[in-house]
């Protein structure tokens, strides 16, 4: 029998970076033109999300040089912040570290991991260090070579160069060399990326020059930069006794009652009050023998009923005052047991939803010029839902465009987004592609839907998207998600269907108005010769007396479809 410590002899620690290299797949660096576009993702959702939170219009522009076969470099440049010096490294070269990953705030990226996953792949295709320029705009260029190192975690600079900025250039461009990859106008590839990118996110500039040297432009169709989203605390239905626990050890408030009301959203004074009965009944409930009676409390308690409970024990009183004494307590010596009690009195209450005010939905107006920009559709509309939380309390909001005819070709399809980002892969396991196959939409029209020059957009914005895996792909069918979508898309399809009813009747009474208009020469002639009026005469009066009838149907059936809409 082999002994403990022989057995222990190849225990070793993995870092983050090192289980990212070996599992790069769970990145999406699986198959060679998705790898491609998840690098070129990365970056472009970097520079959006930096050049919005400065208030600058985003202008991105992506190179792909071909260097050998299936051998690229990428070149992403933007004209966001720029990168001080000395984050450089925390960048482009640790995992799970980052300005948004660790706030409750809506952003393209939550994980942490984008751009130096990015510079891994880059690495272990190619050997090479990522090349990065950034300056912030002052008196100095930053030109810095970066590796990871992948036992430690950490970035490191292998080369550093300092350049003069007299024109005070300000922005960021970074060159990673990936082999193993290809690029292909696929809809899976960096072309189609980029022109979803730029329907969602009408207000950035974008350019693209391909591997032949062709320079593709999706020009901004808006002047307006969109609000930062605003931080958030955290809802108390959507956290666990780790996460009471641990804020409590941080806070500098002075006590656990002033640390709930200031940290956590829709904690007031008041509820603070009931929540101190909360947890009273809670441990009271514990103490009862009886396994029946203890059930029959428990559910009195989720019904609301706890002064009742309260009441149904002698002596509560005195429990009462136990409890918010503890509320008087500071919070960092809040227990463990505590914040448990805590928590779980928090699953009994009832509070308003979250506020949604950090949410920044791209809103119906861009939606609508986003899709006539880059699709040069003959009817375009766009839904914006308002927001609804999901279990746990975490704030959603869906969004819908739907754009029709024009210069769409037949054949449905569907644009999925999650917070302005595009989700070109995992399509059958996500929530927006079972909504939209779920809607009938043969009521609204569209008699073959795979046939239809019809393009539906749908954007799902929130705080924390339920990803169905880190690559970020595809949303959870999550059932309140699900429905909105539902409710979005049929809003929108009855716009379509109004409008596609006036086509219908517009197209029929022009047909109409040939038929008769053919056989008015035949008439007149007929009728010169029965009153002896001029032939011409008697033709422009039938002509004027078929355009002036159609006219007052075509008002006729707008006026209608004004009401029915």
């Amino acid at each position: 029998m082999a002994e403990a410590n022989q057995l222990f002899k190849e225990f070793k620690i993995q870092s983050v970076s090192e289980f990212f290299r070996r599992n790069a797949a769970m990145l999406g660096y699986t198959g060679k033109i998705r790898s491609l576009t998840t690098v070129i993702h990365e970056a472009v959702t970097n520079s959006l999300d930096a050049c919005e939170e400065a208030g600058i219009l985003p202008y991105v522009r992506v190179e792909i040089e071909e260097l050998g076969r299936e051998h690229y470099k990428v070149i992403i440049e933007d004209n966001g912040p720029g990168i001080p010096e000395k984050y450089i490294t925390h960048v482009f070269g640790k995992m799970l570290a980052g300005t948004k990953a660790h706030r409750n705030i809506q952003s393209r990226g939550q994980q942490g991991i984008g751009i130096s996953g990015a510079v891994m792949f880059a690495q272990i295709t190619s050997g090479k260090a990522t090349r990065v320029i950034t300056s912030t705009g002052d008196d100095s260029i930053i030109e810095a070579w970066v590796k990871i190192d992948v036992d430690r975690n950490e970035g490191k600079i292998v080369k550093k160069e300092k350049h003069p900025n007299p024109k005070g250039w300000r922005g960021t461009r970074i060159e990673l060399e990936v082999k193993n990859v290809r690029y292909v106008r696929s809809k899976q590839g960096i072309y189609w990326y980029l022109k979803l990118t730029a329907i969602a996110n009408p207000h950035a500039h974008i350019e693209l020059i391909e591997p032949d040297g062709k320079l593709i432009v999706f020009p901004r169709s808006s002047e307006d930069v969109p609000e930062p989203p605003v931080e958030m605390k955290p809802h108390p239905r959507g956290v666990l006794t780790d996460d009471v626990y641990r804020m409590a050890k941080k806070t500098r408030r002075s006590s656990v009652k002033r640390f709930l009301v200031g940290e956590f959203s829709r904690i007031s004074d008041k509820k603070i009050d009931e929540l101190v009965e909360y947890i009273a009944a809670l441990r009271l409930i514990k103490t009862e023998d009886d396994k029946n009676v203890q059930e029959q409390l428990y559910e009195r308690l989720m019904e609301g009923e706890v002064k009742a409970v309260l009441r149904s024990f002698k002596g509560y009183t005195k429990v009462v005052k136990q409890v918010a004494k503890l509320m008087d307590k500071p919070p960092e010596k809040l227990s463990w047991h505590e914040a448990e009690e805590i928590v779980e009195a928090f699953r009994y209450m009832k509070f308003l939803a979250p506020p949604t005010h950090g949410l920044r939905p791209i809103g119906e107006e861009n939606i609508e010029k986003g899709l006539t920009n880059i699709l040069k559709p003959e009817f375009v509309t766009a839904v914006t839902r308002s927001p609804k939380v999901y279990s746990g309390g975490i704030p959603f909001q869906v969004e819908v465009g739907l754009a029709y005819g024009g210069e769409i070709p037949g054949g449905f399809e569907l644009l999925r987004y999650a917070n302005r980002v595009p989700l070109l892969f995992d399509a059958g396991s996500c929530v927006t592609t079972l909504a939209a196959r779920s809607v009938d939409w043969r009521r609204y029209k569209v008699d073959d839907l795979d046939r239809a020059p019809l393009v539906l957009m749908i954007n799902v914005i929130s705080v924390h998207v339920p990803y169905t895996g880190t690559g970020k792909q595809s949303i959870a069918n999550v059932e309140e998600i699900q429905n909105e979508i539902r409710l979005a898309i049929m809003d929108a399809a009855r716009r379509l269907q109004t409008y596609l009813s006036g086509k219908h009747r517009r197209l029929h009474q022009a047909k109409r108005r040939r038929t008769f208009e053919k056989y008015v020469p035949e008439i007149a002639r007929a009728l010169s010769v029965l009153t002896g009026k001029p032939e011409e005469e008697v033709k422009n009066y039938f002509l004027s007396y078929i355009e002036g009838h159609f006219a007052a149907k075509e008002a006729g059936g707008a006026e209608e479809v004004s009401e029915n809409a």
